[in-house]
């Protein structure tokens, strides 16, 4: 009995970890000795640092870098590629994109946004840009190949 206790105590914990590690504003940066997963997002010759959410999505992301995509550009404010595999998903609603954010739509499709917008639309959240000043810019109009790759 004291060992389920312990399990269900752990569980709990878990999902509520979980649960906060996907709303970046409410979320300090992790304990000092944690280190963060980061990765680098590379568009022509500009380089961006991205830290990865702390869940299964971005985990099982993480194992597919390094990774090259071609991004269509969609609405003026993002760029999306299809991934070969299916990702583990957990969709919610954020409510507002930021830029910089980068998110699955559905299991397959990647997301960076590089504009700040209201959405109506669920959205698994992998990661965000550490700093997106000049995201928008070298991600252009157009549609852009774009590296993923561990630090």
């Amino acid at each position: 009995m004291k060992i389920a206790a312990t399990l269900m105590a752990g569980l709990i914990c878990l999902q509520t970890c979980a649960c906060h590690s996907m709303d970046r504003t409410n979320h300090p940066a992790p304990p000092p000795g944690i280190p963060a997963s980061k990765m680098k997002i590379t568009i022509g010759t500009q380089v961006f640092t991205a830290t990865l959410s702390d869940n299964e999505t971005a985990a099982a992301f993480k194992a597919m870098l390094p990774l090259s995509i071609r991004m269509t550009e969609l609405n003026g404010n993002e760029k999306y590629g299809d991934l070969s595999a299916d990702l583990p998903v957990n969709a919610s609603n954020p409510g507002t994109i930021q830029s910089g954010d980068l998110m699955m739509y559905g299991s397959r499709i990647l997301v960076l946004f590089y504009k700040t917008f209201p959405t109506s639309y669920s959205y698994t959240k992998l990661g965000r840009v550490d700093d997106p000043a000049g995201l928008a810019a070298a991600l252009g109009s157009g549609n852009v190949t774009v590296r993923f790759e561990l630090e």
